[in-house]
């Protein structure tokens, strides 16, 4: 079952900054539409960011010029460099792939980022 593997996290001060990177299977990740998603404790899981397979970026409002997303094709691998970070970015951070062809693919295990003020 193909599945991301999320990596990067951790504790970081405010202010500080922060690379999360997202592998995939290489079939499914050239066509893909990769995306970042965040969940707090008791929270839903929201969107962070998306890159489709032709580089358009959408980002949530919350991130917008801290946060850039990047994709890799050669190496299947998506990144979310973080900056100017902030207690609120507390969060898990998942991964998602939507396929054209197999649709949303399973969810990483999601790497914790811990922001302290």
């Amino acid at each position: 079952q193909v599945q991301q593997v999320e990596s990067g996290g951790g504790l970081v001060q405010a202010g500080g900054s922060m690379r999360l990177s997202c592998a995939t299977s290489g079939s499914i990740f050239i066509s893909a539409t990769m995306g970042w998603y965040c969940q707090a404790p008791g929270k839903s899981r929201v969107l962070v960011a998306t890159i489709t397979s032709g580089g358009r970026i959408n980002y949530a409002d919350s991130v917008k010029g801290r946060f850039t997303i990047s994709r890799d094709n050669a190496k299947n691998t998506v990144y979310l460099q973080m900056s100017s970070l902030k207690p609120e970015d507390t969060a898990v951070y998942y991964c998602c792939a939507d396929s054209p062809v197999f649709g949303r693919l399973p969810w990483g295990q999601g790497t914790q980022v811990t922001v302290s003020s």
